[in-house]
């Protein structure tokens, strides 16, 4: 099997190689004449799929589990050391993304904890980036890069009633107060968030990591759970062998990773720790059974498969790597987790975004095939005309000028119901635009909010909760409604055009909101639990609740300009597929007319004719042949077997063509 990393870098080889396809593409199609509006957005569509395709990896535990330990070991082994602050006791304070970004050169940004006393959501805070510390990077450096990032573990002494306002403590909540030293203050994280952008091989084809603090953190910030956490394509869930599942492992577990509607073998989880269960006393068969029974224990208190669980020592993992220890290697069980993400994350990954792209490599075939057939009819119906002409004298040529003339003519003046297609289109499409607008999806989240900010404990808080969700159902639904409205204006108005014009306007098919319905769901699903007896007393505060609804928002925005996407998509398809119909159309009336001109000069001119469009037609007829080979490299590209196969640029490339 594969390793994790491995993996991986195969998966970005392809990308790279799928995306220079495309551009290959792209420049034949506008070498031909075939690259429309239409083709254009969804080949540009296409190369946004695959060339920005991100893969988060969310690791998720309580303190102390060995979260950093264990992304050192799996993905920062080369550079011989600890990278990610790993030492005794809490290391990583603050929820930390790692990705890289070629517009932001190699750093560290720490967006400070007193930003939680201030309304904005933390996606809001990344469009201000004066307000982090930042701490530029050497990523050739292995010193300066883990002195750099130690700072993800800096922490800060505040008084109790400060805890208490940045949402570290509530005086109602069920939970101890924290230890205040002799001073009377309290320890709390000193950043709210950390971002560190480094050009990391894994990190530069799309993945992104995602390292979390802790129940405390977790809780306190909604955009955690909701955004980032929930959209992540694999969440690891960190335990420790030599303590096992306890109270608040199970509270992580049950308030913000799974519900009943949720599929838990999404989810991995690591039983970290197990060298601490290697005991000189014991043989190796009675330890693997004393780790064989936790990972059933395990299994069985998280409601999950035993073969979801996997028994590692990340430390001892990392030293394996960092010397080369083979045995040390295989006994700490890194490579069996390594394996599991391989299968779990790059394998769900894959299948999503084949399924995407295979459908649209056809609907790019599709619209360029419409446009060949439409240039092969059109050359057709000309040798007809042509022929019609053979024997024919001077006054027989003229009179057939002058039918072209009034067919053009009758043409131009049949624009107004072009005219009328276009404007009924556009009307509907601006209704569609004024449901999915940010001014509508605002207006709601502040009748939320509203609600949400009552006066002491919540009642009732899960149905208004509840409503909003479904108005926002219903809003897509009337959107469903005025799609499938536009659907029927367009289909009749292209019959009738196919008719008077003898065009063949098809129209495509119209999107599903389904996915989009679904997310909804899965949203919804998402916040229940902040909303429930546990979160009470948060609930009771302003500012949390800011949070939660501004965490809600940005999630939702996703949602809106998904569907806002998809429907200009198959608009801007319809659209083109007229503009491309007319246009042809256009210049078939100036080379009818160009021929007839040519054919009255010499009575050579029509063989002459004849002869250049059937060889545009045999011309054509091979460029139909051409796109049918290039779509199908494409299709190819994005089989299993090519993926299996796949080990650098060199093979990809040979198993693509």
């Amino acid at each position: 099997m594969t390793s994790f990393n491995e993996q991986f870098d195969q998966h970005g080889v392809w990308r790279r190689e799928f995306a220079l396809h495309l551009k290959l593409l792209a420049q034949w199609l506008q070498d031909q004449d075939l690259l429309d509006a239409a083709v254009q957005e969804r080949l540009s569509k296409l190369e946004r799929q695959v060339r920005v395709d991100k893969v988060m990896v969310a690791f998720v535990a309580e303190f102390s589990r060995g979260k950093s330990e264990l992304i050192n070991a799996i993905f920062f082994a080369d550079y011989g050391r600890r990278i990610m602050p790993a030492s005794a006791g809490r290391t990583t304070m603050c929820p930390t993304e790692m990705a890289y970004d070629t517009d932001v050169p190699p750093c560290l940004r720490l967006l400070p904890i007193e930003t939680r006393l201030q309304p904005q959501a933390l996606m809001e805070w990344r469009m201000v980036p004066e307000k982090w510390e930042r701490i530029d990077l050497d990523v050739n450096n292995s010193k300066q890069l883990a002195r750099a990032l130690a700072k993800v573990a800096e922490t800060i002494r505040v008084s109790l009633d400060q805890a208490k306002a940045l949402g570290f403590w509530n005086d109602a909540a069920l939970e101890p107060p924290p230890l205040m030293d002799s001073q009377g203050q309290v320890e709390i994280p000193k950043w709210r968030h950390a971002l560190i952008n480094i050009a990391h091989p894994l990190l530069k084809q799309g993945l992104v990591i995602l390292d979390t603090p802790g129940l405390n953190a977790i809780g306190a910030e909604p955009e955690l759970t909701v955004n980032l956490i929930a959209q992540a394509q694999a969440v690891v869930f960190m335990l420790s062998a030599d303590t096992g599942v306890t109270q608040s492992d199970l509270a992580i577990w049950r308030e913000h990773l799974v519900d009943d509607g949720q599929d838990r073998r999404t989810r991995l989880v690591v039983l970290n720790k197990i060298d601490t269960l290697w005991d000189a006393l014991d043989n190796e068969e009675d330890v693997q059974s004393q780790i064989d029974r936790q990972v059933t224990s395990t299994a069985n208190i998280l409601g999950i498969s035993s073969k979801q669980v996997v028994a590692i020592s990340a430390q001892k993992g990392l030293l394996a790597k960092v010397n080369h220890d083979a045995a040390l290697l295989k006994r700490s069980c890194l490579s069996t987790l390594e394996e599991a993400l391989s299968q779990h994350i790059m394998g769900q990954r894959k299948r999503i975004l084949s399924d995407a792209v295979l459908k649209g490599i056809a609907d790019v075939r599709v619209e360029i095939h419409r446009q060949i057939q439409l240039r092969l009819r059109e050359l057709n119906d000309q040798i007809l005309e042509l022929r019609g002409l053979q024997g024919k004298n001077t006054p027989v040529i003229k009179h057939m000028r002058l039918r072209i003339h009034k067919e053009q003519e009758d043409f131009e003046a049949g624009g107004l119901k072009i005219h009328a297609v276009r404007s009924i289109h556009m009307k509907l499409l601006r209704e569609i635009f004024s449901l999915l607008s940010t001014t509508r999806l605002k207006s709601e989240m502040a009748q939320l909010t509203l609600a949400l900010q009552q006066r002491g404990l919540k009642r009732g808080i899960k149905q208004i909760y509840s409503q909003t969700i479904e108005r926002l159902r219903a809003n897509l639904r009337v959107v469903k409604a005025k799609e499938m409205e536009i659907s029927a204006m367009l289909e009749a108005s292209f019959l009738q055009l196919n008719t008077d014009y003898g065009f063949s306007l098809q129209l495509p098919d119209a999107p599903s909101l389904d996915a989009c319905l679904y997310d909804l769901d899965l949203i919804e699903r998402s916040h229940v639990q902040y909303l429930g007896l546990g979160n009470a007393f948060r609930l009771a505060q302003s500012e949390f609740v800011d949070r939660l609804v501004r965490a809600l928002s940005t999630r939702l925005l996703s949602v809106y300009e998904t569907a806002l996407g998809e429907i200009e998509t198959w608009s801007k398809s319809a659209a083109s597929q007229l503009d491309t119909q007319l246009r042809e159309r256009r210049k078939n009336f100036l080379r009818r007319i160009e021929a007839i001109d040519r054919i009255g000069e010499a009575s050579h001119g029509l063989d002459e004719r004849m002869s250049d469009i059937q060889s545009k037609l045999v011309s054509m007829t091979q460029t139909q042949a051409k796109l049918e080979e290039l779509t199908e490299q494409l299709r190819l590209m994005i089989t299993p077997t090519h993926f299996e196969h796949m080990t650098d640029e060199a093979t990809t490339v040979q198993s693509g063509l």
